[in-house]
């Protein structure tokens, strides 16, 4: 008889590993064959929209991160019958906006949010695919935050703990959940 994978364990398998892409050296996490597979998406989902339903995690809004956060923030927004707000990079929102610049490994991006996405007070769930340096999490938070929403929780289904941004984002006081932990792998 063979022991049942956890979720995490589950998803990890189905996670492709590009070695040295999009440079040498670096091992680059795939998540699209987490949505290819119908089984593996709904068990991913599942994870996420479980954990969310429990009175005290319930968002009133989910927000997505450009571009890979849509997808999985879009779904998990819908299983919970609240709204969903894009957070996309800048010059893709038709409407006025509000900006936020952070640094990345070699200069810098910024992303915006309708100014009428979120009123204050609304508890956010922040959603992206992955956590590498916490950049773009982090512009996301305070981004929501200058429209007076609060952001309840950040989650992602990849952790890269070994670029530091997952503690970034705590020390900032950010909570966190993920899935899948690639730490020294």
């Amino acid at each position: 008889m063979t022991t049942p994978l956890s979720v995490s364990q589950y998803l990890r398998q189905h996670i492709r590993t590009v070695p040295d892409w999009p440079a040498p050296g670096v091992q680059f996490r795939d998540i699209t064959p987490l949505l290819q597979d119908p089984r593996v998406f709904r068990v991913l989902i599942d994870a996420f929209v479980h954990r969310y339903m429990a009175p005290e995690l319930r968002p009133d809004v989910v927000a997505g991160l450009d571009a890979r956060g849509f997808i999985v923030g879009a779904v998990v927004a819908y299983e919970l019958n609240v709204g969903f707000v894009p957070i996309r990079k800048k010059g893709k929102l038709p409407f006025t906006t509000v900006e936020e610049t952070y640094e990345l490994e070699y200069g810098s991006a910024t992303v915006e949010l309708h100014t009428d996405a979120v009123r204050p007070g609304q508890r956010v769930l922040l959603i992206d695919d992955l956590i590498a340096t916490g950049g773009t999490m982090m512009a996301g938070k305070r981004l929501l935050e200058k429209q007076g929403a609060v952001v309840t929780e950040g989650a992602a289904i990849v952790d890269l703990p070994e670029l530091g941004g997952s503690e970034r984002l705590r020390a900032a006081g950010l909570n966190l959940f993920t899935l899948v932990d690639f730490e020294g792998a």
